[in-house]
C-alpha cells in the first residue's frame, strides 16, 4: 500500500512493501467557512467588542504572520478592518505589520498573496528599528517603533502546535513578530527552553507561554483574531483576549490533533508540506516535533525521515542564516549540543534544539534541492523516503507531522 506524504504545494507517493507500516492521522474536524467563523468571533469576542475598545481618531495597528504559517490573513483582516470601521476609524488610521521575528521581509507579491486588498497597508517588520517599551523577568522588551507609536495594537495568528510555547498565537504574533532580539534572545535561550513546562501542546504552567502573555500586557496587545485547523481547514476561530483565545483555539486543536501511539518504532516518516518545508529551519520543526513532544514513539537509535522542497535552502531570515551556520560549522551533534548550552544568538534556537535531536536520532531529508546542505547541517540526506528506510523496518507514518499531537 502505497502512503500520500505531503512535498511543497503537492505529494509523493511512497510505497513501503517490505517494512511493517502503521500509518496515523489526528481525527481532525469539520473545515468551517473562516469568513462566516471570523466575523462571528470578532462579533462575540472574549471580552469586549473591538469597536467599543478605541476612539474615532485612534490609530490602530494590526500585527500579522509571515509566510511561515499558513493563517488566512487577508480574511481576518476584513473582519477586523470592518470592526474598526464600525467604530468610526478610517482606513488610512491603520496599519499592518508583518511579523517577522528574524525571518526574512515578505516581497510585494507576497505580500498581496497573503494580505489581499490590504497589501496597501502593510510594512515588514524590522528588527533593527524597536524601541524598549518595559521589562518581565529582568527582560527587556522590545517593539518595532511602528508599533510602539500606536494607540492601539491588535494581532491575527495561528494557534498550532509550538514546540516551545506549546501553542502559537495570542499575543506571540506581536511580541515575537514585532519585537526585537532582547526577548527573543531571552526566550529561546538555552535556560529558557530547558524550564520544566517548556513543551510542545502545553499551555499550563509553562514559562515560555507564562512569558509571552506577560510581555503581550506591556506591549499592549488588546485584541486578537485567530484561527486554529486542522486536516481539513481551518477549525475554529477566536477574538479577544489573547490568553482566553488561545485557551479555546487549543482545547479545538487538542480534539482535533491528539493522536495515540503505543508502540515503538525503527522510523517514523513525517510529513510536512508548504509553507513549512520552503527551508530548512523551518521543515526541521517535525523531527523535534516528534522526538521532543509529549511522546517520543522511536526506539533507541530509530531514525526520522522528513520528505522536503527546500526552495529557500536553510531560509534566508538572519534567524535561518544562525541556525545554518552552528550546523554547518558543527563536528557532530553531541559537541554542538554542549556547546551551545553556554549560549548562542536569537534564531540559533532551532539549532539546539535540533542538536537534541540528532544527539539521539538520525534525520534524514528526502526529496530536497539541495542535499549538499542537507548534509552539511548533520543530517542525511536522500532522493526519496525508500532510499532513507531499511528493508524490514517498523515505520510508523505521519503526513501531517507539524499538526499532529502524537501523545
Amino acid at each position: 500500500m502505497a502512503h500520500s506524504i505531503p512535498l511543497g504545494k503537492g505529494s509523493i507517493s511512497v510505497s513501503l512493501p517490505s517494512c511493517d507500516v502503521t500509518a496515523v492521522s489526528p481525527p481532525g474536524g469539520e473545515a468551517v467557512d473562516v469568513r462566516e467563523r471570523a466575523r462571528a468571533a470578532v462579533a462575540d469576542p472574549h471580552g469586549p467588542r473591538l469597536a467599543e475598545c478605541v476612539d474615532p481618531d485612534d490609530t490602530v495597528t494590526i500585527v500579522v504572520t509571515d509566510v511561515t504559517r499558513a493563517t488566512p490573513d487577508d480574511i481576518l483582516l476584513d473582519a477586523l478592518v470592518d470592526e474598526l470601521e464600525r467604530a468610526g476609524i478610517a482606513r488610512e488610521q491603520i496599519t499592518v505589520i508583518v511579523g517577522l521575528g528574524l525571518h526574512r521581509p515578505l516581497t510585494d507579491e507576497e505580500l498581496r498573496e497573503s494580505l489581499g486588498n490590504h497589501a496597501d497597508l502593510a510594512v515588514n517588520h524590522d528588527p533593527q528599528r524597536t524601541v524598549e517599551v518595559g521589562t518581565v523577568e529582568g527582560c527587556p522588551i522590545e517593539l518595532f517603533e511602528v508599533a510602539a507609536q500606536t494607540d492601539y495594537l491588535c494581532s491575527t495568528g495561528m494557534v498550532e502546535p509550538h514546540q516551545y510555547a506549546g501553542f502559537s498565537g495570542g499575543a506571540k504574533t506581536a511580541v515575537i513578530g514585532a519585537g526585537g532580539e532582547s526577548q527573543i534572545r531571552y526566550t529561546h535561550g538555552p535556560e529558557m527552553l530547558a524550564r520544566e513546562g517548556v513543551r510542545l501542546g502545553r499551555i499550563d504552567d509553562n514559562p515560555f507561554r507564562d512569558f509571552l502573555d506577560r510581555a503581550g500586557d506591556e506591549i499592549g496587545v488588546g485584541f486578537c483574531l485567530n484561527v486554529t485547523h486542522g486536516p481539513e481547514g481551518i477549525t475554529g476561530a477566536s477574538a479577544g483576549d489573547p490568553r482566553a483565545v488561545v485557551r479555546e483555539l487549543a482545547d479545538v486543536a487538542r480534539e482535533t490533533r491528539s493522536v495515540t501511539v503505543t508502540e515503538e518504532y525503527d522510523v517514523v516518516l513525517a510529513g510536512v508540506g508548504a509553507p513549512k518545508d520552503r527551508n530548512l529551519y523551518q521543515a526541521s520543526r517535525a523531527p523535534t516535533y516528534v522526538a521532543l513532544g509529549a511522546r517520543n514513539p522511536l526506539r533507541d537509535g530509530g531514525r526520522i525521515v522528513v520528505p522536503a522542497t527546500l526552495t529557500e535552502g536553510a531560509g534566508e531570515g538572519t534567524g535561518e542564516k544562525r541556525f545554518h551556520e552552528w550546523l554547518s560549522n558543527a563536528a557532530d551533534a553531541d559537541s554542538l549540543y554542549r556547546e551551545m548550552r553556554s549560549g548562542y544568538e536569537p534564531g540559533a534556537q532551532r539549532a539546539f534544539v535540533v542538536a537534541r535531536v540528532l544527539r539521539e536520532h538520525d534525520v534524514w531529508v528526502t526529496n530536497s534541492q539541495h542535499p549538499e546542505l542537507v548534509e552539511d547541517c548533520l543530517f542525511e540526506a536522500a532522493d526519496r523516503p525508500e532510499d532513507a528506510i531499511e528493508p524490514g523496518s517498523d515505520v510508523l507514518v505521519v503526513p501531517d507531522a507539524l499538526n499532529t499531537l502524537l501523545v
